[in-house]
């Protein structure tokens, strides 16, 4: 099939001023609340995007975890490629897309780490074997094979055998308070509604943007 060909109306909803709010992180959680419910496969993927240590940006998918009054929160290894690039630049962005709905969000934000106490919490709800998986790799680094991991896993597997998991001190959650938020609805004929909320001394401001 020729790329060129491939095409796709844009009929399952509409964006219009009547159903914005003041705080866009309530209409996100409208927003996911509904593609929750469709039972959409990874709804809470997201798309993280970092600018690496060499100056080039860098994107990869996360899952989202907690949405809070002050922000969005996942959790990842403090050692990893995007730890260290959020360590030297804490300016981030987050890009959310549900085909099935036709929606997309992009937020732009400051990225720092949650409380160990929401860490340990969360950590603690986690199921065994991926705790064991947050001991055994040493993500982003270099290794040998595939063996070389599960060699790893077992090790730890063996050794908290006889108790609980506690959690990594090199692994831990962050928390990404948004700057700006851009609401994407497809429409008809690529006449999409977006919408731009963006954080001007602590108050909100709405934007409706050209598709």
């Amino acid at each position: 099939m020729n790329i060129h060909s491939l095409r796709k109306e844009y009929l399952a909803g509409t964006l219009s001023e009547d159903q914005l709010q003041k705080d866009p992180l309530i209409l996100f959680k409208k927003w996911f609340d509904e593609v929750l419910a469709s039972e959409m496969n990874e709804t809470n993927a997201m798309n993280l995007s970092t600018i690496g240590t060499d100056g080039y940006p860098e994107t990869r998918i996360v899952l989202l975890k907690s949405i809070e009054p002050k922000g969005l929160s996942f959790f990842t290894n403090y050692n990893s490629r995007k730890a260290e690039a959020m360590d030297k630049n804490r300016n981030v962005s987050l890009t959310f897309f549900w085909p099935q709905f036709q929606r997309q969000v992009r937020i732009k934000g400051t990225v720092s780490k949650v409380q160990e106490k929401i860490s340990d919490e969360y950590f603690a709800t986690r199921p065994y074997e991926s705790n064991l998986g947050a001991w055994a790799s040493n993500q982003s680094e270099v290794i040998i094979s595939r063996e070389e991991l599960e060699n790893s896993f077992n090790y730890f597997k063996e050794k908290f055998k006889d108790g609980e998991i506690p959690r990594p001190p090199h692994w831990g959650g962050y928390i990404v308070k948004p700057i700006s938020i851009e609401f994407w609805q497809g429409r008809e004929n690529r006449l999409h509604d977006r919408f731009l909320y963006e954080k001007i001394k602590n108050n909100w401001k709405i934007k409706r943007l050209a598709p």
